[in-house]
């Protein structure tokens, strides 16, 4: 006869700090799913995960009982001008001006390969790349597999959301996270970020693991230790897996908000756009490749137009005018400095002002300004006189100027020669599973 195995014998155990044993954790997945698991119990559980933390071992089986709650795309054999592709992707842990994903995604695509990237929109401080590329006319985000297959085998690159197929334990889990004050839980993290990517089919994955005020995780030695359970999880799964820790105090790029963003990316694309972008982007990109075992020059293709035709390509075929005017914000102001030295921004500041102004959302479902959000005009280290325009407000509704200006303005700090701390994206560690 099989053992009993009940929620309260496992909320019991977690909570005294035992270790759950692999049928304990598939019973407490799949029971929350379906439905057989009530919230309060679960809720009980991610309570004392928190505090009890999970072994490696608990972690991978965690993630593996959510991969299992639905269905695993196959890629394996996927195709490019008639020849199989390895398939590879990229993940942020999300950050303030990370947009990466919308130039590395047809980057990595004009090499042989093909990058199926599931994203997901933003929902507080840090933007979404679907609301992004919603500001593109005509672009859509959801697409069924076949589309998705297909788009995949025409250019290489496809920016998608997850279907509700793929991992449903994890949306069911995150949205009782979110409520309980659970979400910061490093195994609950990585289970999370790790299933879906498992379950999307990836052959392999590059892992961008932020850090600072602008990140999930504002400790450098937090990021690092999602970095290596992340990558414990998808080199068990047969994932080949890497992760780069990369620095968020400061905004990354200039532009924060939707359409800004994209512009920002169009720039890139063009050979050009900020230094702290294209340097992450490229070693993004270098790590990915190496993934799968390619030697390339990132920097090239995008000097040379071949990323741009790409993005061009992925746009087009996912319903979008690549060469349609983007939304434009009515109303606009600047900041200007309150004293002369040197710029230094608070990258959560940054963020919650482009979310005050309206390119971000409350609570999931809620409509976004796509043309809302802040370009800044000094960035971090960059020298200023009093009155200087540091930085730009965008928003549709004049009544929410005041409120996004003010939280710029607590961003911003103007000191001596030694304040700045250095650009944002900058790789502090690099772990490889493989």
């Amino acid at each position: 006869m099989s053992r009993r195995i009940d929620a309260v014998r496992i909320i019991e155990a977690k909570r005294d700090g035992k270790e759950l044993d692999d049928d304990e954790i598939d019973w407490i997945v799949d029971g929350y799913t379906r439905g057989r698991v009530p919230p309060e119990q679960m809720s009980a559980l991610a309570m004392a995960v928190y505090f009890r933390g999970m072994t490696d071992r608990e972690t991978a089986r965690w993630t593996s009982a959510m991969v299992d709650s639905g269905t695993r795309l196959d890629l394996s054999g996927l195709t490019r001008a008639g020849r199989r592709v390895p398939t590879v992707d990229k993940h942020s842990t999300g950050g303030v001006g990370d947009s990466v994903t919308l130039v590395l995604t047809p980057l990595l695509a004009t090499w042989e390969l093909a990058v199926p990237q599931l994203s997901g929109r933003g929902l507080g401080h840090t933007g979404g790349t679907l609301d992004k590329l919603e500001s593109i006319p005509g672009w859509r985000a959801d697409l069924d597999a076949d589309s998705r297959r297909r788009i995949l085998e025409e250019t290489g690159a496809v920016i998608c959301a997850a279907g509700a197929d793929l991992a449903p334990a994890d949306r069911a889990l995150y949205a009782l996270r979110d409520v309980t004050g659970t979400v910061p839980s490093i195994p609950m993290v990585a289970a999370s970020i790790m299933s879906k990517k498992i379950a999307e089919g990836t052959c392999a994955l590059v892992l961008d693991v932020k850090f600072g005020s602008g990140a999930f995780r504002p400790e450098r030695a937090d990021a690092e230790e999602l970095a290596r359970v992340m990558v414990g999880i998808g080199t068990a799964a047969g994932v080949r897996t890497s992760a780069l820790v990369t620095a968020n105090h400061t905004p990354l790029g200039r532009a924060v908000g939707n359409a800004l963003e994209v512009a920002e990316c169009v720039e890139i694309l063009a050979g050009g756009g900020p230094p702290d972008m294209v340097d992450l982007t490229c070693a993004l990109a270098r790590e990915a490749l190496a993934t799968v075992g390619i030697d390339g020059d990132p920097r090239e293709r995008l000097a040379d137009g071949r990323a741009m035709d790409s993005f061009r390509a992925m746009i087009t075929a996912q319903g979008g005018d690549p060469y349609a005017a983007l939304p434009v914000a009515a109303e606009t102001q600047e900041v200007r400095a309150p004293g002369s030295g040197v710029v230094r921004w608070d990258a959560l500041g940054v963020g919650r002002a482009s979310w005050l102004a309206g390119a971000g959302r409350t609570r999931p479902g809620e409509a976004v300004d796509p043309a809302a959000g802040v370009v800044l005009h000094r960035v971090e280290g960059n020298p200023v006189r009093l009155g200087d325009v540091v930085a730009t407000v965008h928003a549709g509704d004049p009544g929410r100027l005041p409120a996004a200006c003010a939280e710029l303005a607590s961003a911003l700090e103007i000191g001596g020669p030694g304040a700045a701390r250095g650009p944002a994206g900058v790789v502090v560690g690099r772990l490889r599973g493989w």
